[in-house]
């Protein structure tokens, strides 16, 4: 399984990499966001997601999708404004949604999904016994009321969510001027904010998938067994072409040489490659186990990189939506 969740965090790289670069060629207008280093954290609590639980996402929101089995193209084309999207263009990047696949909704706002997840935790409750409503959100959700009012109800009506604060906070020293602020709370920890409603909590690795996916099959078991809800943090670094207002291929495009070691990463980016990057963990423990090779990753790479360019590619050259189509109220692309 480890070695598929190779693949799997490598397309969530490359698509990731591929937007910034269609962003710098002026095909992409408009803010957005990456996930880069955030991968070990969703692929570790997917994997323990079934095809009927639901999963609300923030604005980090690409690597979730193509994790519940979004296809790169319709992804790149949504988010593109193209026709052939999952919305036919209409929710760009901040609002992706694909409910086929059991996302219902991306929240732009922070901490904005929190509410939305538990109204369907409510419905799943009454409505799909042993199913769950995963719910990703950032550090930052805790400077919003709603998410304190959301954990309340969640725990006083016991209800079937999952909540995982993705905390990619910087450290004071990386506050610089017109980067993105990292959240403040008096709190000593944030599992004890989620702890003061009597929810079990815990707080982990998230650069380690490995880690999140075992931490998470015990909490996924235990919501789903009528447990209530469950809370877990995830630490993570955030990657440093995220540090600033827009994203940037800080060091250029990541490169399989810095995990084998045949080639040293760029100063900007070595720090965060040797301690932040989750698909060092996994690399490690597969080569530690034999199920792979250097010769392998470059291969996998190589396949991975090729498939994300013609996608993005198929997305650009695909058609703008028509003007009749915005009073089209089906939302599948045609």
């Amino acid at each position: 399984m480890q070695k598929s969740w190779l693949r799997r965090m490598l397309v969530v790289r490359r698509f990731e990499e591929q937007l910034i670069v269609l962003h710098e060629a002026g095909e992409l207008a408009g803010h957005y966001h990456v996930c880069i280093g955030q991968e070990g954290t969703a692929i570790g609590v997917l994997a323990h997601a079934g095809p009927d639980d639901v999963v609300y996402t923030t604005h980090r929101n690409h690597g979730h999708l193509l994790l519940r089995g979004a296809d790169p193209e319709r992804l790149f084309a949504e988010i593109l404004g193209r026709s052939t999207g999952y919305s036919r263009g209409r929710s760009g990047t901040l609002h992706l949604s694909a409910p086929e696949l059991g996302v219902p909704w991306s929240s732009a706002l922070v901490g904005g999904n929190v509410p939305q997840a538990i109204g369907a935790a409510y419905a799943l409750a009454r409505l799909r016994p042993g199913s769950i409503a995963v719910c990703f959100f950032g550090d930052g959700a805790f400077e919003e009321g709603a998410v304190f009012e959301a954990l309340n109800t969640a725990a006083v009506l016991g209800l079937p969510v999952l909540f995982v604060c993705e905390n990619n906070g910087l450290a004071e020293d990386h506050g610089a001027a017109g980067a993105f602020p990292t959240s403040s709370t008096a709190a000593e920890r944030l599992i004890d904010l989620s702890g003061a409603f009597r929810i079990p909590s815990v707080g982990i690795d998230g650069i380690d998938a490995h880690v999140v996916s075992e931490t998470v099959a015990r909490l996924a078991h235990e919501v789903r067994g009528g447990g209530g809800p469950r809370f877990v943090e995830t630490a993570s670094v955030r990657w440093p072409g995220s540090r600033s207002l827009w994203p940037a291929l800080t060091g250029g495009r990541f490169r399989i040489e810095w995990l084998t070691g045949e080639t040293d990463p760029p100063a900007e980016i070595a720090a965060w490659t040797r301690t932040g990057d989750p698909l060092r963990p996994l690399h490690e423990r597969l080569l530690a186990a034999g199920e792979t090779s250097r010769d392998e990753l470059h291969a996998i790479d190589a396949e991975v990189r090729a498939e994300i360019e013609r996608a993005a590619a198929r997305a650009v050259a695909a058609p703008m939506p028509t003007a009749e189509a915005a009073f089209d109220t089906q939302a599948g692309a045609a």
